[in-house]
């Protein structure tokens, strides 16, 4: 720890994993949310041409990964709850 400027620096030039993670989900998200909206763009019927099991394709796609990516996240609290009891 230091004092700079009246504040306190922990971990000079080192990045905890809270800040970590916050940096890269936030740009991650971000990044997804961006390529969602151009994948919207995709939607002008004057400009592309697409059926609705086109659509449903994608959505499908896109909802499975959203799930498994979920589910990664959520086995880290069911941890605690995969003990062995016999009661």
């Amino acid at each position: 720890m230091k004092i700079k400027d009246d504040v306190v620096v922990k971990n000079e030039g080192k990045e905890t994993k809270r800040e970590k993670f916050v940096r890269l989900a936030e740009a991650r998200t971000n990044k997804i949310l961006n390529m969602l909206q151009l994948l919207g763009n995709c939607a002008n019927t004057n400009t592309y041409d697409y059926t609705q099991k086109d659509v449903e394709k994608i959505f499908a796609a896109i909802e499975s990964e959203v799930k498994e990516t979920k589910k990664k996240f959520n086995k880290m609290e069911n941890k605690k709850e995969d003990r062995f009891t016999l009661e």
